[in-house]
């Protein structure tokens, strides 16, 4: 009961604005109907041992505890410092005209933009989400793994920070850094030819063939060596026999672009779907239901009930990717990094850089492919009535929306197109996410969630050592007509999941390698220290937000939080003081002024001892020389 009411009045603050909020607050609010639970009782005082107001309580502390997180929650999470570098993009339009820095991210113009949430953003050039996020409080990240940058005056808190990715030197096209940024969206470009559901290479996209990444690179020549540039896929070499069932993984050969345009959608996590966070809660609920899996901890010891399992499970999950949030989001907005669609656009537009006796030569463009990056030739249909685009830069790539009509009969499919032209694989009221490429959302949400379901299970399979999703023929795509056959998506393992994601964003248009890699490493290692974290609380090791790790920069003001507020009598108030000091004096007055009780504290967190005091109002007095502060204390039966 506790536990439902909790929910429901944190679950209807949350989705208040979004756009499914009716039918979400009436799916609460049949739950609780049918739990038997009134869902108009809101008091908070559980003092007379209500499960109901108990709830209720906690539900508000954790939403009040969002109002002061360093999310700006009450201003609709509103960035309050950052300033995008480039003028807009219009994508509708032809080329990149309007790019300044090569190097940082530029907002895109539409006409209609959807979140991934599915909320309809007005106005017509969208705003880069929560490029100051950094500055959130996280679960289980430290102050030692934090640096602190400055641009404009303002502060972005980088957690774990990965160093500056590859920058293109406007003065040397030709340096090593260029080199790699040109061979990043390149690999994008070359990708996106794969999204054809009449490529006639055929793939098997069983455990067989796919996953089992023995290590991930860590320099820029072990990246180049890591993907395959033509054909797709990165280094994953498979395994041939189920360890659960001792069999062999059994084959299943498909075509590459259904396996490409599927695995694009099924990771995109868009409108009417969960999060990309979110996802990974869908996959802890599946494995959970598995008819082969006991939920025992770490793999080991009794078998837990469901509500235990449940808690333990979302706490260490949610850990998780809230730490994965924050670190990737603190990089997007310190490194603001480019996406492909500027990106590949704008290198297309400067020309080749493969041959300077070649035409349309630029140190600042796109090295030539044969098959996938050419020069436009007199008299083919791209060079136009009078060949006035004879030399310009053309791409094998998805063709996109302009040959899509109906997407229920329609499939654009890869052909030869201006790099002026070229589209991600994604929605055309979406185009490209909202926020700086570098590091990759996905898959540092992915790889961290990975290691706490495998920490969690204590097994890094699926449970029978393989998990599906089946992707009907001609019904799963959205935005035009596909698969051509059916196809069933397969992974042995969490982490073979959390790579294929990972891979998901580089064939949808939206990630480089680059952008890849650091994300996987990062989530390796804030999926493992959320995991350890959160057993601290399992164990006994931590008993209070006040125990956990240091997250906070020492502040430039003293403030006090008090818990639990309200207090019942006889139970300890405890008070956090949000940086050290000394010379402290606490007082706490009833409602004549009277001083009840009085404490000389020597920590930064310390108790107060309610035994034998009134019900009632009282005021806590915290001072020394330079500083005071009081706060209202409530203290109930």
């Amino acid at each position: 009961e506790a536990i439902s009411y909790a929910m429901y009045r944190f679950l209807r603050h949350r989705f208040q604005r979004s756009p499914g909020a009716k039918a979400s607050f009436a799916e609460f609010d049949s739950l609780m109907n049918i739990f038997g639970y009134n869902v108009a009782f809101a008091s908070v005082d559980y003092s007379a041992g209500s499960s109901a107001a108990l709830g209720n309580y906690l539900g508000q502390s954790i939403i009040d505890y969002g109002l002061q997180d360093g999310a700006n929650e009450q201003n609709n999470y509103a960035y309050q410092h950052y300033q995008p570098l480039n003028p807009p993009m219009i994508p509708v339009k032809p080329g990149n005209p309007t790019l300044i820095a090569p190097n940082r991210w530029q907002p895109m113009s539409l006409k209609v933009f959807i979140d991934q949430a599915g909320n309809i953003i007005p106005g017509d050039t969208v705003k880069f989400v929560t490029p100051e996020w950094g500055r959130v409080v996280p679960f289980a990240l430290t102050a030692a793994e934090r640096k602190i940058y400055q641009r404009n005056g303002a502060e972005y808190w980088v957690y774990q920070d990965p160093g500056t990715p590859p920058l293109f030197d406007l003065m040397n096209g030709a340096s090593a850094a260029s080199e790699f940024y040109r061979w990043n969206y390149s690999l994008v470009a070359t990708w996106s030819s794969q999204l054809d559901a009449t490529d006639p290479t055929m793939w098997d996209i069983s455990p067989a063939s796919l996953g089992n990444v023995q290590r991930l690179p860590e320099t820029w020549a072990e990246i180049r060596s890591f993907y395959d540039m033509l054909q797709g896929g990165d280094a994953g070499r498979g395994r041939a026999v189920n360890p659960r069932t001792g069999l062999p993984y059994v084959p299943q050969i498909v075509p590459r672009g259904d396996y490409a345009r599927v695995l694009a959608e099924f990771w995109a996590d868009g409108p009417k779907s969960e999060t990309p966070p979110g996802h990974w809660f869908t996959i802890v609920n599946y494995v959970s239901d598995h008819p082969l899996f006991e939920k025992r901890f770490r793999g080991q010891g009794p078998i837990l009930d469901d509500l235990e399992w449940d808690v333990k499970a979302y706490f260490a999950l949610g850990g998780a990717v809230h730490d994965a949030g924050i670190t990737a989001w603190g990089i997007k907005g310190w490194y603001d990094y480019t996406r492909p669609i500027s990106s590949i656009r704008w290198l297309g537009g400067n020309g080749q850089s493969s041959n300077p006796n070649l035409s349309n030569y630029s140190p600042k463009g796109l090295a030539l492919i044969p098959g996938f990056i050419e020069q436009v030739q007199p008299g083919e249909p791209l060079a136009g009535p009078s060949n006035e685009n004879v030399g310009k830069i053309k791409l094998k790539a998805w063709r996109a929306h302009d040959y899509i009509g109906n997407p229920e009969t329609d499939v654009a499919g890869a052909g030869w197109i201006l790099s002026d032209n070229w589209w991600p694989y994604q929605r055309p009221t979406f185009v490209t996410p909202p926020f700086a490429g570098y590091i990759s959302g996905h898959s540092t949400f992915s790889r961290a969630a990975a290691e706490v379901m495998t920490l969690l299970t204590g097994d890094e399979y699926f449970p029978g050592g393989m998990s599906e999703f089946h992707a009907l023929r001609n019904k799963y795509l959205v935005f035009e007509e596909g698969p051509s056959m059916d196809i069933t998506l397969q992974w042995a393992t969490y982490r073979d999941a959390s790579d294929q994601c990972s891979l998901s964003r580089i064939w949808g248009g939206i990630h480089p390698p680059i952008d890849d890699i650091p994300g996987r490493i990062l989530g390796k290692e804030i999926g493992v220290n959320a995991f350890t974290h959160a057993e601290r609380y399992f164990n006994g090791q931590a008993n209070s937000v006040a125990e956990t790790f240091a997250n906070e920069r020492v502040p430039a003001k003293f403030s006090i939080h008090t818990y639990p507020n309200p207090v019942s009598k006889g139970n300890a108030l405890t008070v956090k003081l949000n940086r050290p000091a000394v010379g402290v004096a606490v007082q706490l007055y009833n409602l004549q002024g009277q001083v009840v009780r009085m404490l000389t504290p020597q920590a930064q967190v310390f108790t107060l001892n309610t035994e034998a005091l009134p019900t009632g109002i009282y005021f806590l007095r915290v001072a020394n020389k330079s500083w005071q502060l009081a706060q209202r204390v409530l203290i109930l039966n």
